[in-house]
């Protein structure tokens, strides 16, 4: 029995990454064998088991034939007899298919050393056009190692558009389809997976939506940058540096849906986006099965990234509504969250990414004066549910009155 160190673990020390999970595999075994030494089995589709002590995973060595659609139609198969090189010639990339056994020498029959020092992402076989998940695979690592100038190579693009226009990617089931593109949300890069989905045909297949933004004008006046698709990958890549927590970007990836529906003969301007990208939104939300905290902070910053832009030329009454319909009050946290999407969203355009914007820190005052309102004697006070919360609303509207005076603007007479 041979055991060696695989995937991740061994690519990710080559480039002096911080260790990935640490997957072995196991050639020269039978499940009786791992089963006697005290591993315990754990998959279900194929032989994968659980050290005794440190409960890593340990897979046997196998190998797999395509005999049905998407990519779950695969029959494995494993045997004492499987190669270490058997095993890896399975896998997506090169750079993915290199194997370290316990004397800490490489196995690298596929040349992956030479693509990670060369930096380019290659498949390892054509079996790589067998399975529709290796195209988002391929645009999440094009994102996670974008920092190092990774490049996707011709013929690898050229079967993930084969693959894009198979209609195979319509077998991908949708919690995966989530699972990767979370993980290039929390990527260096995450722009750079949607640069990847688009050029390989499967933003259109994955995310019409995102994809339909690409080729949409804007006001050059605003947005230098024009084209709105262009806009969404600034903003993306300016969340990333600014360290943004994943759900920021993923709202900002869907905060401009509603332009893509603007008439032609309304173009470049887009009055009323913010209303018709929120039914969008939601539909992108509910087919992919988008956790709920990515889905209400998404829907929030599509529809109220405008009104956030105006906060120093909101009147009170407006900006008391903006807190209430932000649930800002009661849910502080996610409207920072709200506020930092909305600054990237106005930052992320070309040449203005150092622009200040005043708004956020504008509004967190704003909070913070009607947070400070006591409420003991209405708290106190006879009367219906209905009549307290209209006192509370009148004492918040004048606390921010106060507060307006207090902040005076030059745009508001």
């Amino acid at each position: 029995m041979q055991v060696y160190l695989v995937g991740g673990a061994v690519r990710d020390r080559l480039l002096g990454l911080p260790g990935s999970d640490r997957d072995y595999v196991v050639t020269g075994a039978t499940p009786e064998q791992m089963t006697a030494l005290g591993y315990k089995p754990v998959g279900r589709d194929f032989p994968v088991f659980l050290h005794p002590q440190t409960h890593a995973e340990y897979a046997l060595a196998r190998t797999e034939r395509k005999h049905g659609r998407g990519h779950q139609g695969f029959v494995f198969h494993t045997g004492a007899e499987i190669s270490i090189e058997d095993d890896l010639i399975r896998r997506d990339l090169t750079i993915n298919a290199i194997a370290e056994d316990s004397d800490g020498r490489l196995i690298d029959p596929y040349n992956g050393r030479a693509d990670l020092e060369q930096r380019i992402l290659r498949h390892v076989s054509p079996a790589f056009a067998e399975d529709p998940l290796r195209v988002l695979r391929v645009a999440r690592f094009a994102a996670r190692l974008a920092p190092f100038g990774f490049q996707i190579a011709a013929e690898t693009m050229a079967l993930m558009r084969q693959i894009s226009t198979s209609g195979e990617l319509q077998t991908l089931s949708v919690e995966r389809i989530w699972q990767e593109l979370h993980k290039a949300m929390i990527s260096p890069a995450p722009q750079r997976c949607i640069e990847v989905l688009r050029e390989s045909g499967a933003l259109a297949q994955l995310l019409p939506e995102v994809d339909a933004l690409f080729g949409v004008p804007q006001v050059a006046e605003y947005h230098p940058e024009i084209d709105t698709g262009e806009h969404v990958l600034l903003t993306l890549q300016l969340a990333a540096e600014q360290g943004c927590a994943a759900e920021i970007i993923f709202a900002l990836l869907l905060h401009d849906l509603g332009k893509a529906l603007t008439p032609p003969q309304q173009l470049p301007r887009h009055h009323g986006h913010e209303h018709s990208g929120v039914p969008l939104i939601g539909d992108v939300c509910a087919r992919l099965k988008v956790p709920k905290k990515y889905t209400e902070l998404a829907l929030l910053v599509g529809r109220w990234h405008l009104l956030v832009h105006q906060a120093l030329e909101l009147r009170p009454a407006t900006l008391l509504q903006l807190l209430e319909r932000c649930d800002a009050m009661r849910r502080p946290q996610r409207f920072e969250q709200i506020l930092l999407a909305c600054e990237m969203d106005k930052r992320g355009r070309k040449g203005l990414q150092d622009r200040a914007y005043p708004q956020r820190a504008y509004l967190l005052a704003a909070l913070a004066s009607v947070q400070a309102i006591s409420f003991a004697g209405i708290d106190d006070a006879s009367g219906s549910g209905e009549a307290k919360k209209e006192m509370i609303r009148d004492l918040r509207l004048e606390k921010l009155r106060t507060f307006h005076r207090l902040h005076p603007n030059p745009h508001i007479a």
